[in-house]
């Protein structure tokens, strides 16, 4: 029996999978032991023709998504519930590439899966581009809180909103994820009326869902919060649970970010 088979909440994940056919068991394996109703996954790395849609269907997944070689990607999957896409691109640039954003329609919440850009090395045009990126998120955050519908905005964010959010704070003060002006950039859309569940749940813990590769940083839990969910006020409270999968990060060929998730009650 799967986790929430019959439970009444509905639970939705991000989860930066860092490569999705790479690491193809790793997303199964989690997928089988928890099975979310809907998950947001970024960085598929994969063209659009190499998503691994065969697989994902078999393990009971229906699935929007928008690839590209080598980098980025992001996909929604969604457990024995339709699959409504709305758009596959963030309003604002019609000469912006890079598949970072996709939004649909699932049992009444449109979700929008995002991959904000890291925005290294900074200064410099990657900065710049990041900047503009979040300015045209707010934007199509604030026309999506207009709607009075239930609004979910997941995903990597490449923004450690506070300083309880970042192992040694202060080795990052120069670094695109926790400059002044990205955390201003990430508190302005928040200020619309969103809410951070992790931080609405939990607001004085330590939760990391990012841990670098290097320095032995997930054994010694020197990690980031970068994957978060903002939750328009219709679904804000319905908010059950959040918490991190932090295990995930642990097996064997992972990506460095850990599955996030949220239980909601019915809507």
């Amino acid at each position: 029996m799967h986790p929430n088979q019959y439970a009444n909440y509905m639970k939705i994940a991000t989860y930066n999978v860092n490569g999705v056919n790479g690491r193809l068991n790793v997303l199964l394996r989690w997928l089988e032991e928890t099975a979310p109703d809907v998950v947001c996954l970024q960085e598929l790395k994969a063209p659009q023709g190499k998503f691994p849609l065969k697989a994902i269907n078999d393990a009971g997944y229906n699935a929007v998504w928008h690839g590209q070689k080598q980098w980025n990607g992001v996909a929604i999957l969604a457990r024995d519930m339709e699959i409504e896409e709305i758009t596959r691109t963030l309003p604002g640039d019609e000469n912006d590439s890079q598949s970072r954003y996709i939004e649909a329609l699932i049992g009444g919440i449109v979700i929008a899966c995002l991959y904000l850009p890291n925005g290294n090395p900074a200064p410099g045009p990657k900065l710049e581009y990041k900047m503009l990126w979040f300015k045209r998120l707010a934007k199509r955050a604030a026309i999506l809180l207009g709607l009075n519908t239930p609004v979910i905005l997941a995903g990597d964010f490449n923004v450690m909103p506070a300083e309880l959010d970042v192992y040694k704070p202060e080795r990052w003060v120069k670094d695109a994820l926790f400059l002044p002006e990205v955390r201003k950039s990430f508190a302005e859309l928040a200020a619309q009326g969103w809410t951070d569940a992790i931080r609405s749940l939990y607001p004085d813990e330590v939760i990391y869902t990012f841990w670098d590769y290097f320095r032995n940083a997930y054994t010694r839990n020197a990690g980031l919060r970068i994957d978060h969910f903002l939750l328009s006020p219709q679904v804000a409270k319905k908010l059950k649970s959040a918490s991190v999968d932090r295990h995930v990060r642990g097996w064997e060929k992972t990506s460095d970010h850990a599955p996030v998730w949220i239980e909601i009650d019915p809507l």
